[in-house]
């Protein structure tokens, strides 16, 4: 990891990073409870550890990476997407987007904002997608 990668990840921590990471991981923990909701919780911990360091890291379709369907890139995967906007996705991306749009008032905040859309948009339909770094 280059060295403003490694600041702006802290400078993301302490800029409500954290507060938004937290609120994937408590996600997780409601999907845990039940037995279904497990697929959507292990999502929500793999994608909250990428809104606590959101710089250098990208999401991909799985589909991409591995080359072949598996159930969350399929049209079980769709279905998944959908149930999990209604629960969870609308509200997480609701956070993101206020956040961003804060951090786009100030030119300082450009790119903290950036990093919210992105996760604003993977909120959206995080089933089927896969965390990777940037080269």
């Amino acid at each position: 990891m280059s060295l403003l990668r490694l600041l702006l990840n802290i400078l993301w921590i302490v800029c409500g990073g954290f507060i938004m990471g937290l609120g994937w991981w408590l996600a997780g923990v409601l999907c845990f409870i039940s037995i279904i909701g497990i697929p959507f919780g292990r999502a929500c911990f793999v994608i909250g550890e990428m809104a606590f360091w959101p710089f250098g890291q990208q999401s991909v379709n799985r589909q991409l990476v591995s080359g072949q369907e598996d159930l969350g890139t399929s049209s079980f995967g769709m279905l998944g997407n959908i149930i999990w906007f209604v629960i969870f996705g609308f509200w997480l991306g609701l956070g993101h987007l206020v956040l961003a749009l804060g951090y786009f008032i100030t030119i300082i905040g450009i790119p903290f904002g950036l990093q919210h859309l992105k996760l604003a948009m993977l909120s959206l339909t995080p089933i089927g997608q896969t965390i990777v770094a940037k080269p």
